[in-house]
C-alpha cells in the first residue's frame, strides 16, 4: 500500500537527508542542484536519479556547464513504502546514493557498501 504524503512533508524528508552529509562534503559539492520531482517520465518506477559531470571526471573544459541535477522521486519512493518511518529511510538512502554519483561513486560500488 502507498504512504500518503504531502509534498511539502516529503520535501522536508529531503532536506533531512542532505542535512546528514558532513559539512566537508557539501561543501565540496560544486554546480549541482537537488529537484523532488513526482516521477521519472522514461522510467516511472525510478526512485532517484543523477545527471551531470561528476567531480571526478571534470576537468579544465568544465568551467561555464549548467549544473548538475539530483533528482528524488517522490511518488516512485511512496510506492514502495509501507510507512512514513519506511518513506524516511528510503529517502536517506536515495539522496545519498546520488549524491554519491555526484562524487563520482558507480553503482557497484554503491551496491558493495550497501547503498544500491
Amino acid at each position: 500500500m502507498t504512504v500518503e504524503m504531502t509534498r511539502a512533508r516529503f520535501d522536508e524528508l529531503v532536506e533531512e537527508a542532505l542535512d546528514l552529509i558532513p559539512p566537508e562534503f557539501m561543501h565540496a559539492m560544486n554546480n549541482v542542484v537537488v529537484l523532488v520531482e513526482d516521477r521519472n517520465p522514461d522510467e516511472p518506477s525510478l526512485l532517484g536519479l543523477y545527471q551531470g559531470i561528476a567531480l571526478t571526471e571534470r576537468n579544465t573544459d568544465y568551467g561555464g556547464t549548467l549544473p548538475d541535477h539530483i533528482f528524488i522521486y517522490r511518488e516512485a519512493i511512496l510506492d514502495i513504502c509501507d510507512t512514513e518511518d519506511d518513506v524516511v529511510e528510503e529517502v536517506m538512502v536515495t539522496v545519498l546514493h546520488e549524491v554519491a554519483h555526484h562524487f563520482g561513486v558507480d553503482d557497484a560500488k554503491l551496491h558493495e557498501l550497501g547503498w544500491g
